[in-house]
């Protein structure tokens, strides 16, 4: 898969973020990794010194000024931006009584005004050159909200509705919008810290290739939702 348009993973840390960045990066595409901490900047080296191009971006993905530029950067460095991938999203728990009102208005700004800003920025130029790829993050609070999470459910929601309407008004200008349900538990290492020995979890690596398959796919069969599980788990019990 020689010669890729280059690729925006936003979102960039240990876990899924990274198997993204080397998943895209080892299918042939130049990748620009998107992060707040420095989880990009060490991704990128790591794959540079693969002999991979690769190119960290350090930004704030909620801030619009900041995305301009990033997006800017990015295609000024490695060319037209063929493929996003948007995978921030900021886990707040709490009951409506306990939330502050920043911490509500935080996970909103992460799922959908996040991916919002990047799609506002890369959706009508990916269009111009005749198509492109955008695939957006969900989990199972996307579609069956828990109690004790309301922010992030409202936020996976949002994330899930933006990618519904993105894909109706740009798929027929030749751009495959896509939303991933994780529905599991992804195996990083934050979460080895409470899952047991035999526990079902989504190895990174693995979901990193269906998400490279979704931005290979033909134009006659474009998913636009996929569902992915880690076997031994009931479907709808996450």
């Amino acid at each position: 898969m020689a010669n890729q348009p280059a690729a925006l993973i936003v979102g960039v840390g240990p876990g899924l973020g990274s198997a993204l960045a080397a998943a895209f990066a080892q299918g042939g595409h130049a990748v620009a990794l998107g992060a707040r901490g420095d989880g990009g900047e060490r991704c990128a080296q790591e794959l540079s010194a693969q002999g991979l191009r690769a190119l960290s971006l350090r930004y704030d993905a909620t801030d619009p000024a900041a995305v301009a530029q990033a997006v800017a950067s990015a295609q000024e460095a490695l060319g037209p931006i063929g493929v996003l991938v948007y995978n921030v999203g900021n886990m707040v728990r709490g009951d409506v009584q306990e939330l502050a009102p920043e911490d509500f208005w935080a996970a909103l700004a992460a799922g959908p005004f996040g991916a919002f800003l990047h799609t506002r920025e890369l959706l009508p130029e990916m269009a111009q050159r005749g198509g492109g790829t955008v695939i957006l993050t969900g989990a199972t609070s996307s579609v069956r909200a828990p109690a004790q999470a309301p922010a992030f459910a409202a936020a996976k929601f949002g994330l899930r509705g933006l990618a519904l309407s993105l894909a109706r008004r740009w798929g027929p200008r030749g751009v495959h919008v896509a939303h991933v349900l994780i529905d599991g538990v992804i195996r990083t290492p934050r979460s080895r810290g409470y899952l047991a020995p035999g526990d079902p979890a989504l190895e990174p690596a693995d979901v990193a290739l269906s998400y490279l398959e979704l931005a290979h796919q033909p134009r006659s069969a474009w998913t636009f939702e996929l569902d992915l599980r880690p076997a031994g788990d009931d479907i709808g019990e996450n």
